[in-house]
This record gives C-alpha cells, sequence and structure tokens, in this order.
C-alpha cells in the first residue's frame, strides 16, 4: 500500500497525516514482506499455496490502489517533478546499481540493466510511469473503465514483457486509477465519521468476504494449481505465455481484477480509524519496501527453504516477516540508510526554474 504514496512519495506535505492511511500503508508492506517470504514455500505446501493466493489476491492491487489515492492528476510543475526525481527515479537507479554490484561479488556476471528491474523494484518503474499517465487519462471521461480495458488488452500482446516493468504497469493500472477516484468519491471522509456501531457493520462483511475467499482457496488448492491461478494474480506476462491462449482468457483477469476491487475495499474498512501502535511505522513504507529484500535474499538463495520443511517454518516465517517490517521502519535504520533512500541530490538541480522555451524565470524580486 504511501509523505510517499504506498511508497510514501506523493502525500502533500503540508496535509495533516490521517492514521487510516499510515496504518493501511504499513498492514499493506507487511503483507508484501509475508508475500514475498514464503515463495520458496508454495510448491512444497498446500497451506503456504493457500496464504500466498489469498494474500496476492489483494495486497499488491491495495499497495498501488494507496498510491494512487495520494496521486495528482493536475499538470507537473517544478516540485512535483523534482520529487518523481528524488524519490523514485533516483532510488531505483541506486537501488538497481547495488543489486547489480550484489550480484556480481556473489559471483555473477556484471550487466548492468537498468531497463529489466531486480526483483521487488518494477514497483518504482511502474510508480514513475503511473503518475506521468494520470494527468493525461485522467482527461477522458470514463479513465477507470479505459484502464481496465489498458489492462485486459495488453494481457493478449505477447511482445509487451517485463521490460521497465512495462507489462506489470499496464496490467495493475485499474488499481492505481481506482485509488485515485476513491479520493474524488470523497469516501475517506465518510468512513471516518461514521459510528461505530455502522462500521461494525461493514466490518462483519469484510471479514466475511476474506474469510469466504480463503476457503474457497483452501477447498480447491489443487484446481488452483491446475488453472495456474497465480499467473493471473501477479499482471506481469501475457495470457498466451502460460498456456491461456483461447479469446476468454482476458474474462479471467478481469474476473480477478474485479474481486481485488472488492478486496481494496474490504481491506480499507478492517483497518484502523485511528491512531496504533504502528501508525508512525506507516511513514517509512519506502524503507521497508526497498530494504526487506536484503534480509530475505539469503533466505531465497541459500537454497535453505528448498524442499519440504517442518510445519513450523511457514508462521515463522510470517513472525520473521512482521519483525523485519517493524525494525526496518525504525528512526535509527532511517538515518542511516536515507541518502540510499530518498536522496536530495541538491547538487543535480538548478537553483531557478526554467519556461518550456528554456528560458530561466527569475524570481519575482529580481525582475526589473
Amino acid at each position: 500500500m504511501v509523505s510517499m504514496s504506498a511508497l510514501d512519495t506523493t502525500t502533500p506535505p503540508q496535509k495533516r497525516r490521517v492514521p487510516l492511511w499510515d496504518n493501511a500503508r504499513w498492514v499493506a508492506v507487511t503483507l508484501v514482506v509475508i508475500g514475498h517470504a514464503i515463495l520458496k514455500l508454495i510448491g512444497e505446501a498446500d497451506v503456504a499455496y493457500a496464504l500466498y493466493l489469498f494474500i496476492y489476491a489483494f495486497h499488491v492491487p491495495v499497495f498501488v490502489a494507496v498510491s494512487g489515492y495520494f496521486a495528482k492528476s493536475g499538470a507537473s510543475d517544478a516540485r512535483q517533478m523534482h520529487r518523481l526525481l528524488t524519490d523514485i527515479v533516483f532510488p531505483y537507479l541506486i537501488f538497481e546499481t547495488i543489486w547489480t554490484v550484489l550480484r556480481w561479488i556473489l559471483g555473477g556476471k556484471f550487466v548492468l540493466d537498468y531497463s529489466t528491474a531486480s526483483w521487488t523494484l518494477w514497483f518504482l518503474l511502474a510508480l514513475v510511469m503511473w503518475r506521468i499517465v494520470l494527468p493525461y487519462l485522467v482527461v477522458l471521461r470514463y479513465p477507470l473503465i479505459i484502464s481496465i480495458v489498458i489492462s485486459i488488452g495488453v494481457g493478449y500482446l505477447p511482445n509487451i514483457d517485463g521490460t521497465f516493468a512495462l507489462s506489470r504497469t499496464l496490467g495493475l493500472l485499474p488499481f492505481f486509477v481506482f485509488g485515485w477516484k476513491l479520493r474524488q468519491w470523497q469516501l475517506t471522509d465518510t468512513w471516518l465519521e461514521l459510528r461505530d456501531s455502522l462500521i461494525w457493520r461493514w466490518r462483519a462483511g469484510a471479514i466475511g468476504l476474506f474469510a469466504l475467499l480463503y476457503l474457497l482457496i483452501g477447498l480447491n488448492i489443487e484446481t488452483m494449481r491446475t488453472l495456474q491461478v497465480r499467473r493471473f494474480l501477479l499482471y506481469d506476462e501475457a495470457y498466451a505465455t502460460f498456456d491461456y491462449s483461447a479469446w476468454w482468457a482476458g474474462g479471467l483477469r478481469l474476473a480477478v481484477m474485479l474481486l481485488a476491487f472488492a478486496l481494496i475495499a474490504a481491506f480499507l474498512m478492517l483497518i484502523p480509524r485511528r491512531t496504533t501502535w504502528f501508525t508512525d511505522l506507516g511513514a517509512a513504507t519506502m524503507y521497508i519496501y526497498l530494504l526487506h529484500t536484503f534480509v530475505l535474499y539469503p533466505l531465497r538463495e541459500t537454497g535453505v527453504l528448498d524442499g519440504p520443511q517442518p510445519a513450523w517454518v511457514l508462521p515463522g516465517m510470517i513472525v520473521l516477516s512482521v519483525v523485519t517490517s517493524v525494525l526496518l521502519a525504525q528512526p535509527v535504520v532511517r538515518r542511516l540508510v536515507r541518502p540510499l533512500v530518498q536522496p536530495k541530490a541538491r547538487w543535480l538541480f538548478r537553483a531557478t526554474a526554467t519556461t518550456p522555451t528554456g528560458t530561466i524565470v527569475l524570481p519575482h524580486r529580481e525582475r526589473k
């Protein structure tokens, strides 16, 4: 789930932070960590695979939607373009370089390829593109419907792949637009003002939806494997690449997408509206997202999680994920790695803005 949008990149600094959204950010990014932590277990354990499918049905859509909620749909000014570079583009370049060097140190080839994002860095590339495209998309009459059509349509085009994370960017675009629409609908204010008695009625329905989803996944886990449902939940490849070349394959993406819209709403209903022990952690989403992969990388690459595992490993990985999410959000961690995660790079920017023709715009007091 993002101040920084889902990654805490776009919240206007002059606005008072709303606990609901900081709570949602931290829970969403913690689910991201859990999903990555249990990936190695899903091949051998049905219970791990069921949990994985359950989480992936909504956690990335939630993360994207929260990013969209705080995105600006107007023309970008100099300040916004500055933040786009310092909050997203520069961290992507820095961490892509770090991953390249790390793989080289561990015996791989040194291939510095910024067009192919390493592991979780695809989200930064996608976030840049979503924020650039949104102002153009929202001038159209039905931006959400158009984004859904784009997402479904791109699944039929095998030539659109992971280069610059384009397949995922277009595949997940509807959730970014959906998040932006949530703000236009002004549902947050309505939700925050509801009486607790009404809140719990809605939350009961949300709990029922999540329980039903988990039950259906758990009872049909072999069918889920056969149908390769996981591939649909990733939104990162054409249908034909995993043997869904029929014309109706896009209908399956639409079904998954509509379910995710409902789950986003249900997720936000279950998030505490008031300040909690983890509210402050929601302001450090970028740190958790970018750094947790370094914690999980040894477990992922050493083979320690390969093959059948004892029953305690799955809950152990969940606990490890939550602890990792908490620790990486601590002030001391943020101070240490801030130059990498939030590089200011003041030396790179000119002191004055320019017009579209390149003419320097002087401050008013300097004009003659």
